[in-house]
C-alpha cells in the first residue's frame, strides 16, 4: 500500500534522493550519497538522516540484505509527479493548467519532439471533448 498518497511533501534533498532511486532503482545509502556528491558536496552521515527520515515519512522503504540496508522508493515516480504537481499547481497558478503550461513553455527552451508530445497531446483532449 502507498502510504505516501497523502503526505508527499518531499524537500529539495528528499526529491533529489528519490529521483536516484527511480532512476537507479534500489540501492544503498553508499549509493545515493556518491550518486548525490556527483553535483553537490555532501556527506555519507547527511545522506544516511536524510534517508532514515524519509523511511519514517514512508518515501522510502528500507531492506536488510545480510548486513547491507537495501533502501527503495515506495511511490512510483508518475504517482509523485501527479501528487506533486496538483500541489503546484492549486498553490502556485490557483488551479489553472493553462497558466502552469505557458510558464513552463515560456521559461524553457522546448525540442520540436515535446512540442509534437504536447499538440498530439491537445489534439486529443479535443477529440475527448466533442
Amino acid at each position: 500500500m502507498d502510504n505516501t498518497k497523502k503526505t508527499f511533501k518531499p524537500t529539495e534533498s528528499e526529491l533529489e534522493i528519490l529521483s536516484i532511486l527511480w532512476k537507479n532503482g534500489p540501492a544503498t545509502v553508499r549509493a545515493v550519497n556518491d550518486e548525490m556528491s556527483r553535483n553537490k558536496n555532501i556527506g555519507y552521515t547527511t545522506t544516511l538522516k536524510l534517508m532514515q527520515i524519509m523511511t519514517e515519512k514512508g518515501m522510502v522503504e528500507r531492506i536488510m540484505e545480510g548486513r547491507t540496508h537495501i533502501y527503495h522508493a515506495t511511490a512510483r515516480q508518475e504517482d509523485a509527479q501527479v501528487r506533486m504537481l496538483d500541489r503546484l499547481l492549486a498553490t502556485a497558478f490557483g488551479g489553472s493548467a493553462s497558466k502552469l503550461v505557458l510558464q513552463a513553455l515560456g521559461n524553457h527552451t522546448t525540442s520540436e519532439e515535446e512540442l509534437q508530445e504536447i499538440k498530439q497531446l491537445i489534439q486529443k483532449l479535443e477529440r475527448e471533448k466533442s
